[in-house]
């Protein structure tokens, strides 16, 4: 399928923003509208250097905005809409779950209904493979017929969204792809996710916080792959599919720990152990054979080698980081 205007949602955000430069970067013809809230994590200084290019519009808006959606969807003749924007961080969705629910469930039934009425030709849902819940050792990985077990807040909540765009598909006949993914990291990520938080703390010599033992398994992959993938799915998907993107690089949370640690010649001591979240998944581990052999995808960037890039990308941009945690990022100063 070819596109020339897509609609991307949550586009200031960690992953929408390195989709949007991807997308700018692979296809000179495509036209991108982002329509972001500007949420704490919606960071404006993501997509720096793109105010003159005349193939970007930046909308701000809220994706549950009945009214702002269906005007925009209606007037933009878009072919395509690209579902990032959601609430993401479980810790965050344990202290209140409200957001989560109005963002992720709520937002993407009006994102839906919107599609719906303007005929969009492919609507793609960014989901995550914690709607699968959580893995034993020995457990095979995660594939797309896995039955849904979220066990947090969030991850309810993003299955729930997923529930609602099958339902669309198979109710109304739109035209759906849903793409879940395993550990993202890469750069512009905010500082409160693992790797960006772990490699901050330690470039000013602050603790990493380290729940429990440390030894929850997740799979990794490089935030440039996903973003291949879910490109992938937009442009050669099945209608009504799901498709899974992951790494194939297992790790231990407690080993990444470390793994900084060595890419910035940091002492161990760092390395503070404290009270684990609660229902924290153990494992996650992604089977992305069908996106392999349907999409013609495979990751390509080894954890290894994609971590010493992020750390090296950290250390070249303190000044997107002290924006950030100072807040300077959200009031344009």
């Amino acid at each position: 399928m070819q596109f020339r205007r897509i609609l991307v949602t949550g586009g200031c955000g960690f992953i929408g923003a390195n989709f949007v430069r991807l997308m700018l970067a692979e296809y000179p013809d495509l036209e991108i509208t982002n329509l972001d809230a500007l949420t704490y994590a919606g960071n404006p200084d993501n997509l720096a250097g793109l105010e003159t290019e005349p193939r970007y519009r930046f909308v701000l808006g809220d994706v549950a905005d009945r009214e702002r959606v269906f005007l925009l969807v209606k007037d933009g003749r878009f072919d395509a809409i690209v579902h990032f924007a959601a609430e993401s961080h479980v810790d965050r969705s344990i202290d209140d779950a409200a957001p989560f629910l109005r963002t992720n469930v709520l937002g993407t039934q009006c994102l839906l209904e919107a599609a719906r009425a303007a005929r969009i030709p492919r609507y793609v849902q960014v989901s995550t493979d914690e709607v699968y819940g959580t893995l034993a050792p020995d457990d095979p990985a995660f594939c797309e017929t896995t039955p849904l077990a979220p066990n947090s807040p969030y991850a309810a909540s993003k299955a729930a969204a997923d529930l609602l765009v099958r339902a669309a598909h198979h109710t109304f006949g739109l035209d759906t792809v849903i793409t879940r993914c395993s550990n993202n990291y890469g750069p512009y990520q905010f500082p409160e996710k693992l790797i960006p938080l772990f490699i901050t703390n330690a470039l000013g010599d602050l603790p990493l916080p380290v729940y429990g033992d440390g030894k929850q398994v997740r799979d990794w992959i490089h935030v440039a792959d996903h973003c291949r993938g879910v490109d992938a799915a937009l442009r050669r998907g099945r209608a009504g599919e799901v498709y899974n993107f992951g790494g194939r690089s297992e790790r231990k949370n407690f080993d990444v720990t470390h793994a900084v640690l060595r890419l910035l010649g940091k002492p161990e001591g760092l390395v503070r152990h404290v009270t684990d979240r609660p229902g924290h998944d153990r494992r996650y581990a992604i089977d992305c054979a069908r996106a392999e052999s349907e999409l013609d995808w495979r990751p390509t960037v080894a954890f290894e080698e994609g971590l010493a890039e992020t750390v090296r990308w950290y250390r070249e941009h303190p000044e997107w980081v002290a924006r950030v945690r100072s807040g300077a990022y959200r009031t344009g100063v």
